[in-house]
C-alpha cells in the first residue's frame, strides 16, 4: 500500500518518504543509492524533530537530511507519487520503500485509507500546491463551529472539547463525502490518519478556538 509520496533530497543524494511505524505514528525513511541500509527515524510529536534509530548511521544520514525530509514531506496527501530525478536503481529502491511490508493493520483501517471518502477529504483540504492544508482544515472547522446552533448548544451544556470536536469534524466529513452513515469510529480513524502526517496535531488551531469559546461560556 503506497502511503506517502517520495521526495528527492538535496542535503544528501537520496530519496525520502514517510511511513507508518510499527510502534505507531509517523516516521521518515531515507534511501541512498550507495548503501542498501536505509536511514530511519521517528518524528517527535512534541517537537516535530527526527529521532533516528540507534542503527542509523549519523555519517550517512545526518540530522540535516532528516530535517529536510520532514519539511519536504510535511502535509503531503496519501497515495500520490512525486517526480523522481535520480537514477533507475534509486528509483527502484524508492518504490520498494513505498510498498515495504508493514505490520498487519486492522481491516477497517485499510478500508478507510483506500476509501473514496478518505480521498475526498484529502482533496477537499488540498491547497493549490497539491499539499494537504491544515490551515484550510482548521479555518473551515472554526467557521463551522461559529455558525452551528448545535455547537452553541453543546457549549452551553458544558460538553467537553473532544465531544464538540467530534461532532464538528464528523459533520464536516459526512457533508464532504456525502456519506451520512460514517460512524464516529470511522471519523476518528480518518482524523488519526491525517494526524500521522502532521506531528504538531491536525486540529491544533481548532482545539484552541474551542477552548476559548468554552472559557467565554463559563464566564457568562
Amino acid at each position: 500500500m503506497v502511503r506517502t509520496v517520495s521526495v528527492v533530497l538535496e542535503t544528501i543524494k537520496a530519496i525520502a518518504c514517510r511511513q507508518k511505524l510499527p510502534t505507531g505514528g509517523s516516521g521518515i525513511v531515507i534511501i541512498r543509492e550507495d548503501t542498501a541500509q536505509p536511514g530511519i527515524a521517528s518524528i517527535s510529536k512534541t517537537s516535530g524533530e527526527a529521532i533516528p534509530t540507534p542503527n542509523t548511521s549519523k555519517k550517512l544520514f545526518p540530522l540535516e537530511a532528516f530535517r529536510e525530509a520532514i519539511a519536504k514531506t510535511a502535509g503531503l496527501p496519501f497515495k500520490k507519487r512525486g517526480s523522481m530525478q535520480l537514477n533507475e536503481e534509486l528509483k527502484e529502491k524508492g518504490a520498494a520503500a513505498d510498498t515495504a511490508q508493514e505490520p498487519e493493520a486492522p481491516a477497517e483501517e485499510e478500508i478507510i485509507v483506500d476509501s473514496a471518502e478518505y480521498q475526498m477529504i484529502v482533496d477537499y483540504y488540498t491547497d493549490k500546491d497539491g499539499k494537504l492544508s491544515y490551515d484550510l482544515l482548521n479555518k473551515d472547522l472554526i467557521k463551522f463551529s461559529h455558525s452551528s446552533s448545535k455547537v452553541r448548544k453543546m457549549l452551553e451544556e458544558g460538553k467537553s472539547t473532544d465531544e464538540i470536536r467530534l461532532y464538528a469534524v464528523g459533520t464536516k466529513f459526512r457533508n464532504i463525502t456525502g456519506n451520512k452513515d460514517l460512524t464516529d469510529d470511522q471519523v476518528l480513524k480518518m482524523a488519526e490518519l491525517l494526524d500521522e502526517v502532521y506531528p504538531k496535531g491536525v486540529f491544533k488551531e481548532f482545539n484552541e478556538e474551542l477552548r476559548r469559546s468554552q472559557s467565554a461560556q463559563k464566564k457568562k
